[in-house]
């Protein structure tokens, strides 16, 4: 696997973002505007995340009295260090037994959790930093039906990205289900592998993002 990889996804809608290649139109004074091959200059998305997307808090998939809920911090950084506010954050999960909340998931033995969707999204604030309350994952099969470790699903949307950034937290205890992981597995350099694991600082899992740079974080394309 490349640094940037292939992956299938679970989730629609509210994750996919669209973008938009456009070329120019020169219109001739006699009749039909002709397309010609110069691309019109690119336009980066945002930042609007906080006035059209962050209007209602969804960054807590339980309640904080849920005696599975774990926490989940982190923060978002340039190729330069410094720290980005303005971000959007997403994720998606199973729950805990291993089973998405989505119609792709007919895999009736596993219960569902009539008040886990799985779905979570959280603003960055002036520190660059988003948090998420949710619960442990449990083991699901990938696209070829080996059994992947349990992860949570990353979605970054931030200003200056054409399109979404998508990479994965892995839980840190899990040192044997990581080994045998097909996604962490398949890439080669330790150091980015290591990317994509949080780190316990207390009870609190701590999964910061590094969009760019030396110490940049793992994404996947797809």
């Amino acid at each position: 696997m490349a640094q940037r990889t292939g992956e299938e996804a679970a989730h629609d809608s509210p994750k996919d973002a669209l973008r938009d290649h456009g070329s120019g139109i020169r219109a001739r004074s006699n009749a039909e505007p002709q397309m010609t091959s110069q691309p019109t200059p690119s336009q980066t998305i945002g930042p609007f995340f906080h006035d059209a997307l962050l209007d209602r808090d969804r960054s807590e998939l339980v309640s904080p009295g849920h005696p599975g809920a774990i926490r989940i911090e982190g923060t978002i950084y340039d190729g330069s260090g410094e720290v980005v506010p303005d971000t959007m954050v997403e994720i998606w999960q199973a729950n805990r037994a291993g089973r998405y909340d989505h119609p792709a998931d007919d895999r009736e033995d596993l219960p569902l959790d009539e008040d886990f969707s799985g779905f979570g999204r959280s603003g960055t604030n002036a520190s660059g930093e988003f948090s998420f309350l949710t619960v442990r994952p449990g083991p699901v099969p990938g696209p070829d039906g080996r059994v992947q470790a349990p992860h949570v699903m990353v979605s970054v949307f931030a200003r200056g990205l054409l399109d979404r950034l998508v990479t994965r937290i892995y839980f840190p205890d899990e040192e044997e289900a990581n080994a045998v992981d097909p996604v962490l597995s398949s890439i080669e350099d330790q150091e980015l592998r290591r990317t994509l694991i949080a780190c316990n600082e207390g009870g609190v899992l701590r999964f910061d993002i590094h969009l760019q740079g030396d110490k940049q974080t793992a994404f996947f394309e797809f």
